[in-house]
């Protein structure tokens, strides 16, 4: 089969097209026809890091039928369609745990199934399990033209919360957003984010913010938090570090939490999975998730698709197709 292999390298690992062996099912496991593969900014990170060790397969996403199902898996059954979350996957086939996977509705595509998993599970974490998000909170997203910040803005808006504002950099992007869910939207190249929160909640300040971008936003995203609002860091896209002033994370009693996979183990990953599943397939049967689809590109074109997204003009998902 076709996968996208990440070969390491003294100077960071390069990305190839290469033929392998399929994977069989074995007890336990689902064995999927991958349909299309959804593309991460994680996968060329991956890359780049990849100096020593064994050549892997790319990919975190996937849509596809179910092909095979091993002993003791209850609840697939071949030629169904399903959705997932699970390391490689940008190949024809991937093999995936049985609570990995979600049903496909049948208004889907296959490119719509790809690009939903990874954003919309790291999305709902960071939002309603980490951040604890209820109906009526206010809810800040910086860099909201990522997917997964896409992604948070209509679970905020979906679950209640008001105002859903978002932050970015780019006008245009901005005015892309407002269909999704956006009731207030910054301009950080001319707004004061602290300023117009402010004027967004009636100088309570917001109850949580889902953060992308990291160092360069740290300082305003403490003094744009409520009391008790909580700081939820998922990527740190502008910069890695930040200096903090402890007084109002003292006098706000303010909570930052970091939120990633690296360091989950497989039953935590399976129960993001499946909480994802079940407070956001009702809205996905129903029509209510928009799943923005910037560009896709076929498996064989991955520098294309690296390349384009590496540009960072992308507004929504960049998927991989295999039919």
């Amino acid at each position: 089969m076709k996968a996208i292999r990440v070969i390491p390298g003294a100077e960071g690992g390069t990305v190839a097209v290469q033929d392998i062996p399929a994977p069989e099912a074995g007890p336990g496991q689902v064995l999927v026809r991958v349909r299309a593969a959804g593309l991460n900014r994680g996968e060329i990170n991956q890359a780049r890091e990849l100096r020593t060790g064994n050549t892997i397969t790319a990919g975190v996403e996937f849509a596809g039928e179910v092909a095979a199902v091993g002993e003791g898996v209850a609840g697939w059954r071949r030629g169904d369609r399903v959705m997932g979350h699970g390391k490689g996957c940008q190949a024809e086939f991937v093999l995936a745990d049985p609570m990995a996977l979600m049903p496909v509705p049948d208004n889907l595509s296959w490119i719509d199934a790809a690009a939903f998993p990874n954003v919309f599970i790291t999305a709902h974490d960071a939002l309603v399990v980490n951040g604890g998000l209820k109906a009526g909170e206010s809810v800040l997203v910086n860099g909201a033209s990522g997917g997964v910040a896409m992604a948070a803005i209509q679970i905020a808006s979906l679950m209640g919360a008001h105002p859903v504002i978002a932050q970015s950099r780019s006008a245009a992007k901005l005015d892309k957003l407002m269909q999704y869910g956006v009731d207030v939207g910054i301009d950080s190249s001319k707004d004061n984010q602290v300023e117009a929160v402010m004027a967004a909640t009636d100088n309570k300040g917001v109850d949580i913010i889902i953060d992308t971008v990291g160092g360069p936003v740290f300082e305003d995203n403490i003094k744009s938090l409520a009391v008790k609002g909580r700081l939820v860091n998922i990527a740190r896209l502008g910069s890695p570090t930040a200096q903090i002033d402890l007084t109002p994370v003292w006098l706000k009693r303010l909570h930052i939490i970091g939120v990633t996979f690296r360091t989950r183990t497989e039953q935590e990953r399976l129960e993001c999975i499946q909480a994802c599943a079940r407070d956001m397939l009702p809205f996905l049967r129903a029509g209510r998730v928009r799943l923005p689809i910037d560009r896709t590109f076929a498996l064989t074109d991955i520098h294309a698709a690296h390349t384009y997204m590496k540009l960072d003009q992308h507004v929504g998902k960049i998927v991989l197709t295999l039919d």
